[in-house]
């Protein structure tokens, strides 16, 4: 069913979105499209986690104190979704009117938190220099 014009994107549209464009860095992601992309990757490692405890006994290649980190399924799926993640969050700082340079900040730790309250924020509506709005359904 096509959405009209300011609608979000539904969760298996913004899926299918993020992994046909697994490597575009260029172009615009709406809110909606990148958290339900988040949660996806939330559900992801959830899965892959019980699968590790299941099948590899909480094998890891670290182990600190009964936790065990870098388990051979979440790391492969981790490792999978790295680069799709980082085109989805380039392409919501373009919906924004931002350079992806942006995501930068997120290796501070504050700016985590600064980029969190930004792709909360609505994008630009109408076209911008990144782009088409990705939410304006109308025919070319």
């Amino acid at each position: 069913m096509k959405t009209s014009y300011g609608q979000r994107l539904e969760f298996g549209e913004s899926i299918s979105s993020v992994l046909s464009k697994y490597a575009t860095f260029h172009g615009r992601a709406p809110r909606s499209e990148y958290w339900w992309w988040v949660l996806f990757t939330i559900l992801v490692q959830a899965a892959t986690g019980i699968l590790d405890a299941a099948l590899f006994d909480n094998y890891g290649l670290i182990a600190h104190h009964g936790a065990r980190g870098f388990t051979p399924l979440s790391s492969l799926a981790g490792l999978a979704m790295l680069l799709p993640s980082l085109a989805v969050g380039a392409r919501r700082f373009h919906d924004l009117g931002r350079s992806a340079w942006w995501l930068l900040i997120g290796l501070t730790g504050i700016g985590a938190f600064v980029i969190f309250f930004w792709f909360m924020a609505r994008g630009d509506e109408g076209p911008n220099r990144y782009g088409r709005d990705p939410l304006d359904r109308r025919p070319v």
